[in-house]
């Protein structure tokens, strides 16, 4: 059978090289030969252009000291079969393993049979070994297929693509592009899209891997690049380089906030991206499947470009920190909630857009630290409100901004010197050092006997304030509770004696379960507690009649004194 028309026809629909195809056919046929005569034959397959098929050459090496009587032979051996050779010659030999040369094969094994101790004639290629040259030849052409596709999509990178959903596996989307399927994993997809197979998915090509198994072509739809090429695609500006995209902030299915600079100043890089009735930033929503995009202008001001990036929310004042890359903008009560964004979304895009640590704060709140923190200066000595004013004016609204402040940066500004610039960073040092309100440093024993009771279900920081406040100090003083009107005045609740009753019927639960107490074992708590309780009532009166007693002597005393020494006088007149 002549091959080269197979190898034609292979190599024009695969797109594979003739020389490929044609190591690839050596490789299968010497495969099959080793498994068939032997690996411990040395054998060589090489294909033959004239005749279109491979042919196989066993080698046999002379030598006067024979250690492998497959791959040597002596001397004397070589004599006898009519070859004059010396040591270290090679002879080669033909190997005909096809059915067309079984006379060929007969007649060598007649001639040279003792020399290459071979028996072609009856030793032809199994149904086994011919199962291996077929494995063979189909790895090598997938191979081949590989390297094809890696060399065409390796420079293709970034690039946009259209394919079809073929199939899906674990959550991953197989992607038919054509010459060969590509894969949009999981972590790559948008979180609102849904496909079907046979529907058309538009992405971008973010990896080219050499694999053996998965696909070769990694795409996204969730890279931020991903809007740039849509905006590419879609707006003539950018693709023409007159309008840059400087910075892209994405959570992708949920809102992107994109920054553009046009480097012409006759051309508006916000209209240019919005389009005519908004028709250009809508195909590119439309192709997100409604995925919010704001688009801003880029500003070489750092501070202008922030307050452009938190928009819609408009900015009242913002204070830079440069050495640690952050800024506070200060927002009015009513934009609070929309610079911040639904879960912080509008102020982490704008930092990402950014590249700025962004710190949002209100300028009510702003008021109550600076009044907080003006209250706690001017507890030290030496520190007055016209420093602190004048610091407040300057930015340094927070101790933080004090504490970490630089004494000759402070001593410069009007109104201070060395020594009050030392003076205050060391006093907003100690501020900062107190326990902060609500801390383990900072809580008293009552603090912790108030939070014992908010354990109580239904008990909040408020009842729990009251109840202490009222004598109900442990969770054992509400459980063995009786009046429950009481407890509900003492509580805060007022007239709300159901809800003391929810309150005591959850404190006896919460007793119950610490303890582990049954209701026999509880009832015997209780009585102990109210035994104890008795004890120290008795105790208290027993106290206070000894201390009524100890008074009323004393001023019988102080009167039957006085008529003794009365009686003493008409005693020394009578005398």
């Amino acid at each position: 059978m002549n091959l080269n028309s197979v190898i034609e026809e292979v190599g024009r629909t695969k797109g594979i090289d003739r020389s490929i195809l044609v190591e690839t056919l050596e490789a299968a046929i010497l495969t099959a030969a080793r498994r068939t005569y032997g690996a411990q034959r040395e054998i060589e397959a090489e294909y033959n252009e004239e005749s279109g098929e491979v042919q196989l050459f066993q080698i046999i090496t002379v030598s006067d000291d024979v250690e492998n009587p497959y791959r040597e032979v002596s001397v004397e051996e070589v004599r006898e079969a009519g070859f004059e050779a010396e040591p270290g010659d090679e002879l080669l030999f033909q190997i005909f393993y096809r059915e067309d040369d079984k006379e060929k094969a007969k007649a060598q094994d007649k001639r040279y049979g003792k020399l290459l101790k071979l028996d072609s004639y009856n030793s032809t290629f199994g149904r086994i070994a011919a199962q291996t040259a077929k494995q063979v030849i189909i790895q090598r052409v997938r191979e081949a297929e590989r390297d094809i596709i890696y060399d065409e999509y390796k420079d293709t990178v970034g690039d946009m693509v259209i394919g079809r959903v073929r199939r899906f596996e674990k959550g991953n989307i197989i992607v038919d592009l054509g010459r060969t399927d590509a894969i949009l994993p999981r972590r790559e997809q948008t979180p609102r899209e849904s496909y079907r197979p046979g529907d058309r998915l538009q992405a971008m090509i973010k990896e080219v891997q050499k694999s053996s198994r998965d696909p070769q072509v990694v795409l996204t739809r969730a890279d931020p690049m991903l809007l740039l090429k849509l905006f590419e695609q879609e707006v003539p500006e950018i693709h023409e380089g007159a309008v840059r995209i400087v910075a892209v902030a994405r959570e992708p299915g949920v809102r992107t906030k994109v920054a553009v600079y046009s480097r012409d100043s006759d051309v508006d890089p916000v209209g240019a991206c919005v389009g005519m009735r908004g028709s250009r930033v809508q195909a590119v929503v439309q192709e997100l499947r409604g995925e919010k995009i704001d688009i801003v202008p880029y500003v070489e001001d750092t501070a202008r470009f922030v307050c452009n990036a938190i928009s819609p929310a408009e900015v009242a004042k913002v204070l830079i920190d440069e050495s640690n890359m952050t800024m506070e903008l200060i927002v009015p009560d009513d934009q609070l909630s929309l610079a911040i964004g639904r879960g912080g979304q509008n102020v982490r895009l704008a930092a990402q857009l950014t590249g700025w640590n962004l710190d949002i704060i209100s300028e009510t709140r702003l008021k109550n630290m600076m009044a907080e923190s003006r209250a706690q200066l001017l507890e030290f000595e030496g520190i007055t409100e016209d420093m602190v004013d004048t610091l407040f004016t300057l930015g340094y609204n927070k101790l933080e901004h004090m504490a970490h402040a630089a004494a000759p940066e402070l001593a410069q500004i009007p109104g201070l010197n060395a020594e009050s610039a030392e003076r205050i960073i060391a006093a907003a040092a100690e501020i900062l050092a107190r326990p902060a309100p609500g801390s383990p440093e900072a809580m008293t024993e009552a603090d912790y006997e108030r939070k014992a009771l908010e354990d109580i279900r239904g008990v909040g920081t408020k009842v729990a304030a009251s109840l202490h406040d009222s004598g109900y100090i442990t969770v054992e003083h509400i459980a063995f509770a009786e009046d429950a009107s009481k407890l509900a005045e003492a509580a805060g609740l007022g007239k709300n004696v159901k809800k003391a009753k929810q309150i005591l019927s959850a404190a006896e639960d919460h007793l119950k379960r610490e303890l582990e107490l049954d209701d026999e074992a509880f009832e015997a708590r209780r009585a102990e507690f109210k035994a104890a309780q008795g004890q120290g009532a008795e105790s208290g009166a027993e106290a206070e009649a000894v201390e009524t007693q100890d008074e009323q002597p004393a001023t019988a005393g102080d009167a039957s004194t006085e008529p003794a020494e009365a009686t003493k006088s008409d005693d020394e007149e009578d005398a």
